[in-house]
């Protein structure tokens, strides 16, 4: 198995993440890295925002307003112990970088192909992380695409935030991944 196939194979999702996160310049690289997924007609259908530091407070108070608001329509309020989960959600890593559409209007490329390219551009961006040693998870959530969520990033109505990457370090170790029984999923036509 070459280097690259090693790091597909190896990356997997680590929940609990610590200090070092990617430098500047690492992010840099791992950014461009996902920048290179497939996009029909070059339309970049993407958006980025990096969360560091006191942004993962602010989003983690963003994340407790749509809570809260969610609650109330559905005649409920959150006690103490749910408010505090989502003020921390955020501070299970030190880096987040959320990844949206940015859809643009194409008569060649769908919206659904954008989305696609989209979701390439993350699964590029989790293997860039690998690459460069730190680990990453992919999370959404029942408010991922909750309206204030989406203004806190400036993510259109008519786009949907795709995941939000948790980036930072871990120790963990993973158990071997166990290889798939292709004959389940693969049918082959001759």
């Amino acid at each position: 198995m070459n280097e690259t196939l090693k790091t597909i194979y190896d990356r997997r999702s680590i929940g609990k993440l610590t200090l070092p996160m990617p430098a500047t310049d690492e992010l840099s690289v791992m950014l461009q890295t996902a920048f290179t997924a497939p996009d029909h007609k070059q339309l970049k259908p993407w958006q980025v925002v990096v969360l560091t530091d006191d942004a993962l407070d602010e989003f983690g108070r963003v994340l407790l307003s749509a809570a809260k608001q969610v609650a109330d329509e559905q005649g409920q309020s959150l006690d103490d112990t749910a408010c505090t989960k989502f003020v921390n959600m955020p501070k299970r890593a030190p880096m987040i970088i959320m990844v949206a559409t940015n859809t643009k209007p194409h008569d060649k490329v769908p919206p659904f192909e954008q989305l696609l390219s989209t979701g390439a551009c993350i699964h590029n961006l989790r293997l860039a992380v690998q690459s460069l040693g730190d680990r990453s998870i992919w999370r959404s959530g029942d408010l991922a695409n909750h309206a204030l969520v989406k203004a806190y990033f400036g993510v259109a109505d008519k786009d949907d935030i795709c995941g939000f990457i948790y980036v930072g370090s871990s120790d963990v170790v993973m158990p071997e991944r166990e290889a798939v029984a292709l004959e389940d999923f693969v049918k082959f036509k001759r």
